[in-house]
């Protein structure tokens, strides 16, 4: 509780109370009427009106305090912070081609797909760790394919829900859904990023730029839309595309199910990242290009983006003031009423008590 500086003088006058509390404390009635002997009335002993007497001039005393407390303006004060942010739209285009079975990764020491391994790092990427601060104040969407480019998540806050749907995305093992389609996702994920334009002046949303991030290990082999013609349109519509290229080059270690056990072995196979189309992608939107061999390269990449693409985030402080003498304090499920109501009630409780319990004959 705080009180202004112009009023604050008022509480001085607290102090005219002191000769009232220093009469009701130490004050001993002198007896008005000389008798010859109280031994009857000592007898008889004080009555209970007798003993609670100074409620009545310890009301008045309070009532003067309440008003004099009032017109010094107590005020509690609640801090309130705002934040105004403005974010990035993040179009997070994730392979999940049978290439992506690849073993070549690891987590917490133990060998693991790639697919598995970009789970990880995305979702400290958008949710913050490993060094991480996450993407709190970002719109992010999902977007998986292989032969085809599927929209798995809208571009949302709701980052748990994005999360949750990415670990849900497999490693696709039909042959006819197979395939490698970098121009048909990067093409999808262009038209959902053209698409909140319209939302975004509907619920007056703030979006400082527009990103693709492309995690592939393999060469476009599929679709209808080439890579470069979709970096072009990136280009044109101000989208950055920052390019992965996930795993090693040459041979890697790949689970192979034989079809007459049903177990799996591990077997060396020739995997191959066009790498040459994937930082002409990046150069041509104005993204860039790396390289991630290992789990710790993935998520250094990641901070790296995550340094290159920043949020504005403004935070703004006030301070939200309550007249204590004219307004009701509310504290948890108590509600306190104003200074000003509390001494007019305590004047009238004297009153009455006066004029009824305590009443004297004149």
């Amino acid at each position: 509780m705080i009180f202004q500086t112009a009023n604050a003088w008022f509480l001085l006058m607290l102090l005219l109370l002191m000769p009232g509390v220093w009469a009701l404390l130490i004050r001993r009635r002198r007896k008005a009427v000389a008798f010859s002997s109280t031994a009857a009335a000592a007898a008889s002993g004080p009555t209970w009106k007798t003993k609670t007497r100074w409620i009545l001039p310890v009301l008045r005393l309070l009532a003067i305090a309440l008003l004099i407390t009032s017109i010094a303006r107590p005020q509690w004060g609640r801090k309130v912070t705002t934040v105004d942010s403005e974010g990035i739209a993040i179009e997070l285009v994730v392979d999940r081609s049978g290439s992506m079975q690849a073993m070549d990764f690891e987590l917490q020491g133990e060998p693991v797909d790639r697919l598995t391994a970009i789970k990880d790092v995305a979702d400290k990427f958008v949710h913050g760790g490993d060094q991480l601060p996450g993407r709190f104040a970002d719109l992010v969407g999902l977007i998986t394919f292989a032969g085809y480019a599927d929209g798995v998540s809208p571009l949302t806050l709701d980052h748990t829900y994005l999360t949750a749907q990415l670990k849900q995305a497999k490693i696709v093992t039909d042959r006819e859904e197979d395939g490698t389609a970098i121009g048909d996702a990067v093409s999808l994920a262009l038209e959902k990023l053209q698409s909140l334009d319209a939302r975004n002046q509907e619920e007056d949303n703030k979006v400082a730029s527009k990103i693709v991030i492309l995690l592939t290990d393999g060469e476009n082999n599929a679709g209808s839309v080439e890579p470069l013609q979709a970096a072009e349109l990136a280009s044109t519509l101000g989208v950055k595309v920052y390019t992965i290229g996930v795993g090693t080059t040459g041979r890697a270690p790949v689970p192979v199910m034989n079809p007459l056990t049903g177990r799996k072995s591990i077997q060396w196979a020739e995997v191959h990242i066009d790498e040459e189309t994937l930082k002409q992608i990046a150069e041509t939107t104005g993204g860039k290009y790396f390289r991630a061999t290992d789990t710790e390269s993935l998520r250094a990449i990641y901070e790296e983006i995550d340094a290159l693409e920043k949020s504005r985030v403004e935070e703004q402080h006030y301070v939200d003031y309550r007249e204590l003498a004219i307004e009701p304090l509310t504290a948890g499920f108590v509600s306190l009423p104003p200074l000003v109501l509390v001494a007019l009630v305590v004047v009238i409780a004297q009153c009455v008590l006066a004029a009824t319990v305590y009443r004297q004959v004149a």
